[in-house]
């Protein structure tokens, strides 16, 4: 098909009855450096660049769709927040955003920790050789079969989210011959600006234990009197993709009034403070997220001044980024496979993935950017909504984007910033089988986590 023969769709936003939008940008073939990992650039044929390789090179080799991760971003990124705490504070990178061995052995080469909420997430830690002692093991609703195998590993500390966790998890460790390290994760009543299903401090929700209404020093009462739990500190995450720190200073200002309280009744100086992680990357242009070195100057001066005005000894910080750290060191690369213009609406391109790939569009109404990669283009723009290939009206991948209006089938299209969750949350619906992901760097490229096969899916069904 030729790049200019199908029908023409709106080439302007005002067209569009629903939601407000940006005007299309100068330059379609530009690459915002806040959306995409550090190495991406344009060859001189235009051809998009991560690592010292080309696309078009890594589709013809690993095939599409694929994320496609930037190593060399994804371990400056993991310094930075490691240089920014320095080594009177600790960083757990959150592995639910996404994990795989060779990621547990980046971070262990770049000194940070390892937070998991899973059974799995921890056999993967412990296959990769993570220190136990440097893991964190989170999760509101642990089996007994997972907290035995975390404290046998001897992991450093496990998240205590529930009265019943409370007492389950000292039994484990009193009938192993072990006393746990552990913090209790409370909610503290912030409600993060963002949305509904990942905020997660306010009360009306699944994870930890409420501060109102004396519940979580009930908690903190009950884990002191138990001969299995060493009770090391307070943990506290308000939410996800946030950019605001005023609530951070808030849910501080909470967690150090309960350590003063633990103080006054129980005469214990709690030694940690967990503020957990949701800071905030840039989807798109609009985001403007910080820098790791502000975000610790911001927490730790937080911190310390709630700690003096309340007369105690500052704790030890822990903070646990994960989407911060590998959201923005990978992108999905797409084959474009239909362009269908609706009159005055939008055209929808349809590529190669879709839902099963990322789901937060449809789960969270999340936003990206999107661009043609496999070459320049200087035609008009064209606004567009890309779609996956799956029988589900919700299956969108970019709601509203410009791209070239001489888009066509056999183009490369690239989503950026999926780094985090997207392949952690993928799924097999329609029985599409899963992409790869492949690590690039100094112009070579390996599978880290491999592509799905139909023996992989067939493997499983035994009917």
């Amino acid at each position: 098909m030729s790049r200019s023969a199908h029908p023409a769709g709106p080439r302007h936003a005002d067209v569009l009855t629903e939601g407000h939008y940006s005007a299309p940008p100068a330059d379609l073939n530009a690459l915002d450096p806040k959306v995409w990992a550090r190495t991406v650039s344009r060859d001189e044929d235009g051809v998009l660049t991560v690592g010292g390789r080309t696309v078009t090179g890594l589709a013809e080799e690993f095939g599409t769709p694929a994320y496609i991760l930037d190593e060399a971003d994804f371990r400056a990124r993991a310094r930075a927040w490691r240089t920014a705490f320095g080594t009177d504070a600790d960083v757990f990178y959150a592995g639910k955003a996404f994990l795989s061995r060779a990621v547990v052995r980046w971070l262990d080469e770049e000194g940070l920790n390892l937070d998991v909420c899973s059974g799995g997430e921890l056999a993967t830690a412990l296959s990769a050789g993570m220190d136990p002692e440097r893991i964190a093991f989170h999760g509101n609703n642990k089996s007994v079969e997972e907290i035995t195998r975390a404290v046998e590993a001897g992991v450093g500390r496990i998240v205590l989210d529930s009265f019943q966790e409370i007492a389950r998890v000292a039994h484990i460790a009193q009938e192993l011959g072990k006393r746990q390290k552990a913090q209790i994760r409370i909610t503290v009543g912030v409600e993060a600006h963002t949305h509904e299903f990942i905020a997660t401090a306010h009360e009306d929700q699944k994870f930890g234990i409420p501060l109102a209404g004396g519940q979580a020093a009930e908690a903190v009462r009950r884990a002191l009197t138990l001969d299995g739990l060493e009770l090391i500190g307070i943990h506290s995450h308000i939410g996800s993709q946030i950019f605001d720190m005023s609530g951070f200073e808030v849910a501080a200002h909470r967690v150090v009034g309960l350590l003063k309280d633990i103080r006054d009744e129980h005469g214990v100086e709690l030694p940690e403070i967990d503020l957990g992680g949701g800071l905030g990357i840039a989807y798109t242009s609009a985001d403007d997220p910080r820098e790791p070195h502000e975000i610790a100057k911001a927490l730790t001066e937080i911190v310390t001044r709630e700690c003096e005005a309340a007369r105690l000894r500052v704790p030890r910080i822990s903070v646990e980024p994960g989407r911060a750290i590998v959201g923005p060191t990978a992108f999905t690369l797409y084959e474009v496979g239909t362009v269908k213009p609706l009159e005055s609406l939008r055209t929808y391109v349809s590529v190669d993935g879709g839902m099963s790939d990322n789901i937060r569009t449809a789960l969270y109404d999340a936003e990206y950017s999107v661009a043609l990669v496999s070459r320049t283009s200087d035609a008009e723009p064209m606004l567009t909504r890309v779609v996956g290939k799956h029988c589900e009206s919700g299956d969108i991948v970019v709601k509203d984007a410009f791209l070239p209006a001489d888009l066509a089938p056999g183009d490369l299209i690239a989503v950026p910033a999926t780094g985090a969750y997207c392949r952690s949350m993928a799924s097999n619906y329609n029985h599409v089988l899963r992409p790869p992901v492949v690590a690039v760097g100094d112009g070579e490229a390996r599978v880290i986590v491999r592509r799905e096969t139909e023996e992989d899916l067939l493997r499983l069904d035994v009917g």
